[in-house]
């Protein structure tokens, strides 16, 4: 493909996520449709065909990008020399700026996975993996004595808590009403504030 007409694909293809990505910040995923995404773009709902075939797709793009921005973070942070003890608060800021990211693995992940064709899904896999690697160069950059077992303990303790760390950090009306109801106690935490203790917990089991 010639290099503008691959330059125009990819800024079609980052508008039509972008549309996607300001509409979920106002409805729910089950709301958004293709219609709804097409309105927000500069083309014919039709033309999104050219470059997606569900929503679901598209949301998945969305989730590719928000975790390559975090492999991107990960990547400045493992490059950076900090002592152990601050790296749990790095660590923890740059999860509180893929806010849209947790959003989607904690409520959204079976569905665009389901509804997205193989070669998407690939795609994304691909980005998920890279993110996974960035975090362990993290650790081998900030804990260097730390062994390749350690590593792979910390990945598959951090990894799964992704997809619940959202919805201890949001909450509806309905769900604090409910709460008050059986006197159940609420207060909101930030992403930060509730990753760094875990980050602490398990860092300190890396050799030193």
């Amino acid at each position: 493909m010639p290099k503008r007409s691959q330059e125009r694909t990819n800024a079609r293809r980052e508008e039509i996520v972008d549309a996607c990505a300001r509409l979920y910040e106002q409805m729910p995923f089950k709301e958004v449709t293709l219609g709804a995404i097409g309105s927000r773009t500069s083309f014919t709902r039709t033309s999104i065909y050219n470059y997606f075939h569900t929503k679901e797709e598209i949301f998945l793009a969305l989730l590719e990008r928000e975790f390559a921005a975090w492999t991107d973070g990960l990547n400045e942070l493992a490059a950076r020399a900090l002592p152990p003890e601050e790296f749990p608060g790095r660590f923890a800021d740059l999860l509180e700026e893929r806010r849209p990211l947790l959003k989607l693995m904690s409520m959204n992940l079976y569905d665009m996975e389901a509804g997205s064709r193989l070669e998407n899904l690939v795609c994304f896999k691909r980005v998920f993996y890279a993110s996974m690697q960035a975090v362990e160069r993290c650790l081998q950059r900030h804990f260097p004595r730390c062994t390749e077992g350690e590593r792979q303990e910390f990945l598959y303790a951090f990894f799964p808590f992704l997809f619940g760390v959202y919805p201890y950090t949001e909450a509806t009306p309905k769900q604090i009403d409910a709460m008050a109801a059986v006197g159940m106690p609420y207060r909101r935490y930030s992403i930060a504030a509730i990753t760094r203790p875990l980050v602490e917990k398990l860092t300190q089991g890396l050799t030193r």
